[in-house]
Order: structure tokens, then sequence, then C-alpha cells
């Protein structure tokens, strides 16, 4: 009876768990349960049902369906290949490239600030350039002072190119006319590319309705209850919306679509 660790024999010996996301335990101490939502710094963070979080540091006094275990930090998964935003395997070992002639030309600033945020590891190692026009409108210029060839083709991406729409007359006209050739214009339906996130990713059921007579970005920063009386006001909430933005997944299929299109379009040989 007196010998040394004579009060932990036949006690039952807590197994170590790694404390993976989403794991379900009981904290012994007080009965707090919880799922695993991230461990750092030698804790972990637990979420009850309601949404309540609380931090235990890593170790004994856990339970999982009665029985008593030690949460143990995760080990790293094995390196394989990564994908990138857009999901293609990332490249890791590409030497700088330089810019082929062809260009990706989009609408405005916030078209290319979502094509390089989902596809711009793939377009620098492809070396291609994506440049804004600041509407469809100038296109016809930007042809006649640097026409395109069959050696620097452009791809152009349009929002709302709809039949019977102001840009599906513009893109008509253009396509018959002397560059045709080596052109490829392809649009989304959307009002404006910030329609193309999702509403999931927007943690929304859908993009409000925006009367006729109400700029729409304006009448979106109304809906969602955000500063809209100035440009720099537009600004930060684009940046709210972009930084939903983390792959491909939270862009509908009608702009990922289209993306890929003109990719292939401009680095065919």
């Amino acid at each position: 009876m007196l010998a040394e660790g004579w009060r932990q024999r036949g006690a039952k010996l807590a197994r170590e768990v790694a404390a993976a996301r989403d794991l379900v335990v009981e904290v012994a101490i007080d009965g707090f349960c919880g799922a695993v939502t991230k461990t750092e710094g030698g804790y972990v963070e637990l979420e009850d049902r309601v949404g309540k979080r609380r931090l235990f540091p890593l170790g004994g006094g856990f339970m999982i369906d009665g029985e008593p275990v030690k949460l143990v930090t995760p080990k790293a998964a094995p390196q394989g290949r990564t994908r990138t935003a857009s999901g293609s395997f990332a490249v890791t070992d590409q030497r700088a490239r330089t810019a082929l002639p062809s260009r990706i030309l989009v609408e405005g600033r916030h078209d290319a600030e979502l094509v390089e945020k989902v596809w711009g590891h793939d377009l620098r190692v492809e070396g291609v350039v994506v440049e804004y026009l600041q509407g469809i409108d100038l296109l016809e210029d930007l042809l006649r002072d640097e026409p395109p060839s069959a050696t620097r083709r452009y791809g152009v991406l349009v929002d709302h190119l709809v039949p019977g729409s102001k840009e599906s007359r513009i893109v008509d006209a253009i396509m018959r006319g002397p560059h045709g050739a080596h052109l490829r214009i392809v649009g989304h339906p959307y009002v404006d590319v910030w329609q193309c996130v999702t509403p999931a990713a927007m943690g929304i059921r859908q993009w409000p309705q925006i009367p006729r007579s109400v700029e729409w970005k304006v009448g979106i920063c109304q809906a969602f209850g955000w500063p809209h009386e100035t440009q720099a006001d537009i600004a930060h909430a684009w940046q709210r919306i972009l930084s939903r933005v983390t792959t491909f997944r939270d862009l509908e299929p009608s702009l990922l679509g289209r993306v890929e299109e003109l990719i292939d379009f401009v680095t065919a040989p």
C-alpha cells in the first residue's frame, strides 16, 4: 500500500488524441462540451452548440464518450502538390517569365483584382498580363491604337454581356470589324463583377435587387448597411467583398469558365 504509485494502479490511462478540427470533446472539470475550432500556442479552442467559444490548455482533462483523453497538437499533413486558388497545381520552381505580347483585358480595377486573386499564380506562370479598360466603351480605341495580331491576341472579359444589352451591341460591332480574328470577347451575365462572388461566400441567400433608378453599387452598399457616400466608401465595400473570396469555389461558374477560356486563348501556340 505504501509502494510508490499505488494510487494510480488500476486507473484508466488517458489516451492521446489529436485535436483535429470539429472533434467533439467534453471538459472533465466543468462539463463544457464543444467542437475543436483551432489549436494554437499550446491551447485548444472549443465551440459549443450555441456558438460560445472557450480556450483550454492542451493535455489532459478532456473526455470523449466518457473516456479520458489527452488532446495533443495535430501532426502537419504531409506536403504534396499544392493547388492554387484557381484549383490548378501550383508551380514552385518556375523562373520569372517574360510577359507574352497577348493580353487579357477587363473592364475595371475590381475585375482585375478579382482575376488576380484567383488566377494570379497561373497568369504569372504563363506570363500573361491583365489590363483594365475603364469601360468596354474604350475597347475600340485601344484596338485602333494597338491592334491585335496572330502573335498578339487579346482576350476580353465584359460585364453584363447578355442579349440586347449595350455591352452586347458594342461587342457585336467590334467582332464584325477588322480585328475579330485575333480577339476573344466573353462575358458574364451580372450587372457588375461584384455579383460574380457567390451569395454563399457572402453569407447571404441572394444578392439584393437594386432598382434601375439607383446606382447599382450604391444600392448594394445601402442594402448591406454599409457607408456609400463617397468613392472611398465604394472602394472599401469592394475590399469587404473581395475578402470573402479565397478560391474558385467562391465565384459563380459563369465567370470561372469565361476566364479559363480567355487564358487558353491568349496562351495557345
